[in-house]
């Protein structure tokens, strides 16, 4: 059976609409079909590469796993642990940067794109996240990660490092995992860049039907329609993106059909998106209302996955000191 290993940064104000189309959504159907072994982690230690407050950060680190929760990921067929309750994480990292070639960390695009966005806070940990990642996916030997596109070229080191240990050490202790590709990317409501916290661009999954609105009326839409006279062009059009993912399919081929022959504005297209994410969103909301009034059961159900994932991760490590040459005490 494929072990699936994933996870998401608590970051911003919460995970937004971009987390859950093109990813968190899908983690829920690939858990639901029963044909894989999955761990999905909050990865908080990923996210100290960019500036936070720690006064506020546990709260987004509970806040995150409830989003998961309120997602459809059932604990009961999957496991759910906060990245930092697991120290075999970073033990682990360390080790595979003693394997890891410098020249392939300093061929990641991401580090690039993160130094631009980051300039005041370039430190190493941002260099060296690739590594983490594949510590990450290693240390429980995942041979299915599911990924967009911009992680395709962190997968690949994680792939190669875990050729370039088994090399060196003479053992094949981790499996190169394969990805699973996530076709689905949603781009912000600028249409500029994907939809991410860090720019400011996103629609948070728990926000109120009325904040939903106002930004969806916001939204960039095709640039070239410029009066609602002119035709427009759904495969340019980011919300008509959204419509595809979350509005039926006879719906979305009218949506498509009537764009184009101007028959409807981007108003209109923009509100009855809305009324399709409300469909989607609305049972998603009252879970979480209804977990937020119970924390002692999310906190349980994190409990219960940093000490399941501690189990795996412990055995892991015995695996890698003995085979490293490193003495047991």
């Amino acid at each position: 059976m494929a072990t699936i290993f994933s996870g998401m940064q608590p970051t911003g104000s919460g995970l937004h609409l971009g987390n859950y189309l093109g990813a968190l959504r899908q983690w829920v159907q690939l858990v639901e079909s029963g044909q894989h072994r999955a761990i999905f982690a909050v990865v908080d230690a990923h996210a100290l590469t960019a500036d936070y407050d720690p006064k506020t950060f546990p709260q987004k680190v509970y806040d995150t796993a409830l989003t998961y929760l309120a997602a459809g990921l059932d604990p009961s067929k999957c496991t759910l642990f906060v990245q930092s309750d697991v120290k075999e994480h970073t033990e682990l990292a360390w080790y595979l940067s003693c394997v890891a070639p410098m020249g392939e960390l300093s061929r990641m695009t991401q580090f690039k794109e993160k130094s631009e966005q980051y300039k005041q806070s370039v430190n190493a940990g941002l260099f060296t996240y690739p590594i983490l990642m594949a510590a990450d996916i290693l240390l429980y030997k995942g041979t299915l990660v599911p990924v967009g596109a911009d992680q395709i070229q962190h997968l690949e080191f994680a792939r190669d490092t875990a050729r370039h240990f088994n090399k060196r050490y003479g053992k094949e202790l981790f499996p190169e995992p394969a990805p699973h590709p996530l076709r689905l990317r949603i781009k912000g409501i600028d249409g500029a860049e994907k939809m991410s916290k860090s720019r400011g661009n996103t629609i948070e999954l728990l926000d109120p039907p009325n904040a939903v609105w106002k930004k969806l009326r916001g939204a960039f839409t095709d640039p070239q329609r410029a009066t609602r006279e002119i035709g427009g062009r759904p495969e340019v059009c980011n919300l008509f993106t959204m419509h595809q993912a979350v509005t039926p399919e006879a719906k979305v081929a009218e949506i498509d059909r009537d764009c184009r022959s101007a028959a409807i504005g981007c108003g209109d297209c923009k509100k009855m998106l809305h009324e399709s994410l409300e469909v989607e969103l609305v049972p998603l909301r009252a879970k979480a209302e209804a977990l937020r009034a119970q924390p002692a059961r999310v906190d349980e159900i994190l409990r219960d996955g940093g000490a399941t994932c501690r189990r795996i991760a412990g055995d892991t490590m015995r695996e890698v000191r003995s085979a490293m040459g490193l003495a047991a005490r």
